[in-house]
């Protein structure tokens, strides 16, 4: 009979981190949010228990802070002691927002079925199922906030030196370790490669918030991304994943939501609305739509409205985007709008403005004709730049041709008298 395991991997559940910016448009949703990264953590120790897994992967930054509070790490340690009594156990590593010192320094004792890796050297260590080895995990965490630029965090841990460290061989190996991979080559990178010919099985990484899953057909280097998105750059359901390895089988990995509250961001294009009660009822039939698809009752969301509409003049009437947006907020308490963008056009008839052969229409022909040449695009903007002292974004340059057409848009408002 093929020998199989099933584990939960996570990382990034940053117990304690701050949502800044919300305190001022809502004291109800800052304290909302401020219960919303304990809660996924007890949605990630619920999903290990109700799956009855081997064991839980934590994959670094498990606190915000280096120096954690009473309150965060005595719930972080409740989660650990209910995973202890089912059976599970835990293995951790630490990431840069909580090293290794920290851990050694200020934490007290672990509990027993919990195993935190060395940040000093590559740790090893078995898992055993009914008394036989089943599974060999070697990892290694952040000794401090940085890393070294000349040090692979992955360096040493294979299931070679797995099986040469601990004395025993296992059907399965799987390494653990906080990295920003090929993506950010600032927080401890390793080549993606290397790992992927170390031997062992799977890699549950931490570091990137997003979760991203190398190979579709056989996932072996995994980011789970963070338990809670914690602003709107953050968007999207979070969560954890349960993964099975079984002996002549390829990895699976099953995505499990844990958070709280999920941030969206939404573009909306009110052109079909004719008056300002349809753009209120189509923003709350997009809302309900998108809140479908995440997994999660309460969402943060920031809406923008485009299109090209007759509207575009009132919605530049002071108060009118704010009324919309609190009316929003107090049809339902499930969702909150932090903030509502107009990036609506007027409706203006290009093709009418250039027969009439006026001035609009001979802005509209120099305008096309400084469109068609990108280069003196780019070179306009960055000597615009420069006479503020300032370096041209490079998501300017990638954006350019929608920016023309915006700005030409803007001038054609200006001259209609429409903004």
């Amino acid at each position: 009979m093929s020998k199989r395991t099933t584990f939960i991997h996570a990382a990034d559940l940053h117990l304690g981190a701050p949502f800044r910016g919300l305190r001022g448009l809502s004291e109800k949703w800052a304290d909302r949010l401020l219960l919303a990264i304990p809660e996924s953590y007890d949605h990630l120790i619920e999903a290990a228990l109700k799956h009855k897994v081997d064991f839980v992967i934590m994959a670094g930054d498990i606190f915000d802070s280096s120096r954690p509070s009473y309150a965060d790490f005595f719930h972080f340690f409740k989660g650990l002691k209910r995973l202890d009594e089912a059976g599970i156990a835990v293995y951790l590593c630490s990431g840069n927002h909580d090293p290794y010192t920290t851990w050694k320094q200020d934490l007290f004792a672990l509990p027993p079925n919990t195993h935190l890796f060395p940040a000093d050297k590559p740790g090893f260590v078995v898992f055993e199922k009914e008394g036989s080895p089943l599974v060999l995990l070697g990892g290694r965490g952040y000794y401090t906030h940085a890393w070294p630029a000349d040090e692979d965090i992955a360096g040493g841990i294979s299931r070679a030196a797995a099986e040469k460290a601990t004395g025993v061989q296992a059907p399965f190996g799987v390494g653990v370790v906080h990295t920003g991979l090929d993506i950010d080559c600032t927080k401890a990178p390793t080549d993606p490669k290397k790992l992927l010919h170390s031997g062992m099985d799977y890699w549950a990484l931490g570091h990137i918030h997003l979760k991203q899953v190398y190979s579709e057909e056989n996932p072996q280097l995994v980011f789970s991304g963070c338990i809670q998105g914690r602003d709107i750059k953050e968007t999207g359901e979070r969560g954890i994943f349960k993964v099975v390895l079984e002996e002549g089988a390829t990895n699976k990995v099953e995505f499990i939501p844990t958070a709280s509250v999920v941030w969206q961001r939404l573009c909306i294009d009110i052109g079909d609305c004719a008056n300002l009660v349809e753009v209120n009822e189509k923003i709350m039939r997009e809302l309900f739509h998108e809140n479908s698809k995440s997994h999660c009752e309460e969402m943060c969301v920031r809406v923008t409205l485009v299109g090209k509409t007759e509207l575009h003049r009132a919605l530049g009437n002071p108060g009118v985007l704010r009324d919309i947006r609190k009316s929003i907020n107090d049809a339902y308490p499930v969702f909150f709008c932090d903030a509502l963008i107009d990036r609506t056009e007027a409706a203006v008839d290009k093709e009418a403005l250039k027969k009439e052969g006026l001035f609009p229409a001979v802005f509209m022909q120099v305008s096309s004709s400084f469109k068609d040449d990108r280069d003196e695009q780019v070179a306009y903007l960055q000597e615009e730049f420069l006479d503020y002292g300032m370096q041209l974004p490079k998501t300017c340059e990638k954006h350019i041709d929608e920016l023309a057409e915006e700005a030409e848009n803007l001038v054609l408002d200006l001259l209609s008298g429409s903004s």
